[in-house]
């Protein structure tokens, strides 16, 4: 894992308020839960006395404290114990009863997650260019692989003829020139593919090509874990890439429709259209949880090629990130 980062972690529809849940990020149980005025809080979900799971306890005071269903400590939103009920309500707790807080952001209908030791210096950002003008229909499912896999699938732009032979990849594009990858600042990056039939000329390289300045369709990520296909100003898929642990992965993937001025009729749209992405999604899985070994890293037993240069950047910047954040 990439330390000092935020990760987006769950959709925001998936808490609740007056719910407390359970999840598995990054390793790590965690116990989330959204107080009366909508913050969204999160903490360890082991209680520090007997171990017990926080989360199978209940929320109190509106949502400032939960408590552990096994013998009723109770907890803040710093992960501090504020009661023991066995001790008597108002003894004092010794400074040893904690659990580990997570400092939570709500953005694009994301919970957002600050993994790492540091302090923030600043909130996450989702897509500039994507904001509540285009309504999306979204779904998730569960991938057994490492979250790098299931990122490095979608920086893929020479899997999509094969895999997706009937429904993105169809028309047999196999040769990829470039493709082009531009940095946009230290953590983002686009990417630009083009695809054609096989006519005998060889795959054109990078440098040989230039992107146009009218172009619209690119493939953007975004560390730690976010990536968009802009297809088009009003039309949009992205997917967040989120870490279970070492060997399984939480994908959101959303279809973004903005063609009419009619928010409710762009929204069937995305709903309409979602199986289709699904159907996409479903080819990659297949594909991808064959993959050896489970987790990437950016020196491995591979023979990479020029069409894997976006997965090559993503790498190296990967292990930058990696090295400079987990001292």
């Amino acid at each position: 894992m990439i330390k000092n980062q935020w990760y987006v972690v769950m959709s925001s529809k998936e808490v609740k308020e007056g719910k407390l849940i359970g999840v598995t990020r990054f390793g790590e149980k965690l116990a989330i839960w959204r107080d009366a005025e909508g913050k969204v809080h999160c903490i360890s979900d082991i209680c520090c006395h007997r171990g017990a799971s926080i989360s199978h306890g209940k929320l109190l005071e509106n949502g400032e404290r939960v408590m552990c269903p096994f013998h009723g400590f109770e907890y803040d939103s710093t992960g501090r114990v504020r009661v023991i009920p066995s001790n008597g309500r108002n003894s004092p707790v010794p400074e040893n009863f904690k659990v580990k807080a997570y400092k939570t952001y709500e953005l694009a209908d994301f919970i957002w997650l600050w993994y790492g030791d540091d302090e923030p210096t600043q909130n996450p950002s989702y897509f500039d260019d994507i904001d509540d003008s285009l309504p999306y229909s979204e779904f998730s499912e569960v991938w057994n692989v490492h979250y790098s896999r299931a990122i490095e699938n979608q920086l893929d732009p020479i899997h999509v003829p094969f895999v997706h032979y009937n429904t993105i990849g169809r028309g047999n594009r196999t040769v990829a020139d470039g493709p082009i990858v531009r940095w946009i600042n230290d953590t983002m990056f686009y990417f630009y593919v083009f695809n054609r039939v096989d006519d005998g000329t060889p795959a054109r390289k990078p440098e040989e090509m230039q992107i146009s300045e009218m172009s619209k369709v690119y493939l953007e990520f975004k560390f730690p874990n976010i990536w968009q296909n802009h297809i088009d100003e009003k039309l949009r898929v992205t997917a967040a890439f989120v870490p279970i642990d070492e060997e399984h992965t939480k994908i959101y993937i959303r279809f973004y429709v903005g063609f009419t001025k009619i928010k409710a009729l762009n929204k069937l749209i995305a709903t309409l259209g979602m199986p289709f992405n699904k159907k996409v999604l479903h080819q990659d899985k297949a594909v991808v949880e064959t993959q050896i070994p489970k987790k990437t890293e950016l020196r491995m037993s591979e023979n990479l090629i020029n069409g894997d240069l976006p997965i090559l950047e993503y790498r190296k910047k990967r292990e930058q990130l990696k090295s400079a954040n987990n001292k």
